[in-house]
């Protein structure tokens, strides 16, 4: 994930939480979200807001940002443990959710990279770009298909 030399711990777990309070049915409540570091407080959700248009928060969003994040930040630490400094890493992730039965799964998370990153050859690029994406802790935690399309530009 990142430059830890060999048996390196950081000594301590990190622990990130987020809460959702929900009233009213499923189809026609609303819930907000809120996250400890106070980035999302009191955010709105609802049955609307994740399977139709309405404005506010849907758990795939704060997964897809969660993801692209994740990656990014990954591929960064990765390039720069070898000696590449990116002018610009540019992710995006689609997240997928399908019905599946009586319920839904998301099925993919598709990441979507554009980057300029000097002296780097598309082989070294891509290599350092699949590493990350199959060492970023939220594709490890993701049971869906993860897809990766990265590119110079």
């Amino acid at each position: 994930m990142f430059a830890l030399a060999a048996g390196d711990r950081l000594g301590f777990d990190v622990i990130r939480r987020a809460k959702a309070v929900w009233s009213g049915t499923g189809r026609t409540g609303h819930g907000v979200l809120t996250t400890d570091s106070g980035v999302l407080t009191g955010i709105p959700y609802s049955f609307r807001t994740r399977f139709d248009s309405g404005m506010g928060m849907n758990p795939e969003e704060l997964i897809a940002a969660a993801h692209a994040g994740c990656f990014t930040m990954a591929l960064a630490l990765r390039m720069q443990s070898v000696g590449y400094t990116p002018t610009e890493l540019n992710t995006e992730a689609a997240v997928t959710l399908d019905q599946e039965g009586s319920g839904f799964r998301i099925t993919r998370s598709a990441l979507t990279l554009r980057a300029t990153v000097p002296n780097i050859t598309q082989t070294t690029f891509e290599r350092l770009a699949k590493d990350a994406e199959l060492d970023c802790p939220v594709s490890r935690v993701l049971t869906a298909e993860i897809t990766l399309d990265a590119k110079l530009v």
